[in-house]
């Protein structure tokens, strides 16, 4: 018995989902993206798109896969890669130099106008530079890309200030809970994370006010979204972290990268409790990461771009399905 998958369009579900002169655009794009790091002499590389366990982020879901390496032996899980940053930095560990990558990633349960499981990414990182560094170069790329203005600039508390009027180091999650309310943020459980509480505000009242005339950089989030990123010591302590919009859509987000793998392990197995808290499926450290990081990874600043995005934005397109040559539906 074979097995058959139902045609549930009009027989033409084998067509591309995007134009072909869309996907003449999406060529010409990634072309201007190539030449644009040939010419600042940053290598191109290629890695693996699948890893005996991937990333820690309770709210990252990875896709698994089941691997045998000769017919008869068991199955071994491994999973596609969320993004290939782990294993770019054991290449700067391994002293790359500057370095970028144009892959696919995949995330479960992500599908949508702005999701799709598997999706192009843009990751690139420079050695010596700071987050404000890589914004730079990040201007100039959405500049040459977009054709827009140089970006605007603010930092997460200015944001919160200029949209909702506190400030989101030193709010009360009572005071949050009730901005929420106010704005109509309708939250069907009791939260009880301040994180959750500003990620929802961020999403839902200042993301759609974003870049619509320019790109617009958020910059010095809380230290407790640093993910991968290193902290600057204050009052309160930031991390050195920014991500970038463009007509309210998120389009990237960098780090000035952590180097100290005791605390990258730390925030591992923080995850990975938390992990458990919410049942989800348990992972293992990535342990050739962390040796990277044990034997030195060079002062640098990292970002990733989706580009299925970047193409919505070129080509003023609602959704991601036309700017791919086949969406989830047709695969």
């Amino acid at each position: 018995m074979f097995l058959e998958r139902k045609n549930n369009g009009d027989g033409r579900d084998w067509q591309p989902s995007a134009t072909i002169e869309h996907l003449r655009i999406r060529a010409q794009v990634l072309k201007t993206i190539r030449d644009f790091f040939a010419a600042r002499g940053v290598m191109e590389v290629e890695t693996p798109l699948m890893c005996h366990t991937s990333v820690t982020d309770p709210f990252i879901q990875s896709i698994p896969v089941l691997f045998q390496a000769h017919p008869q032996e068991q199955e071994q899980r491994y999973y596609l890669q969320t993004s290939p940053e782990y294993a770019m930095k054991r290449l700067l560990a391994a002293n790359s130099g500057a370095i970028y990558q144009i892959t696919k990633a995949f995330r479960q349960g992500e599908i949508g106008r702005f999701h799709n499981p598997e999706f192009t990414m843009l990751e690139w990182y420079r050695p010596q530079y700071h987050h404000h560094d890589l914004m730079d170069e990040m201007d100039e790329l959405l500049q040459l890309i977009l054709n827009m203005p140089a970006a605007e600039r603010k930092s997460y508390a200015e944001v919160f200030q200029l949209f909702l009027h506190f400030d989101p180091h030193a709010a009360s999650l009572e005071e949050l809970a009730a901005c929420a309310k106010q704005q109509g943020v309708v939250v069907a459980e009791n939260v009880t994370d301040r994180d959750t509480w500003l990620q929802l505000l961020m999403s839902y009242c200042i993301e759609p006010q974003l870049g619509h005339d320019r790109p617009y950089f958020i910059y010095d989030f809380p230290a407790s979204q640093a993910a991968l990123a290193r902290i600057q010591p204050g009052n309160p302590p930031v991390a050195s972290r920014f991500e970038v919009y463009v007509q309210g859509i998120e389009l990237a987000n960098g780090f000035h990268e952590l180097l100290d793998a005791k605390e990258q392990r730390k925030r591992f197995e923080h995850n990975l409790r938390e992990r458990q808290q919410l049942g989800l499926t348990e992972l293992l450290i990535d342990e050739y990461f962390l040796a990277a990081l044990a034997h030195g990874l060079p002062d640098c600043a990292g970002v990733a771009l989706g580009i299925d995005r970047l193409m919505m934005l070129v080509m003023q397109r609602q959704t991601i399905k036309e700017v791919v040559s086949f969406d989830f539906e047709r695969v």
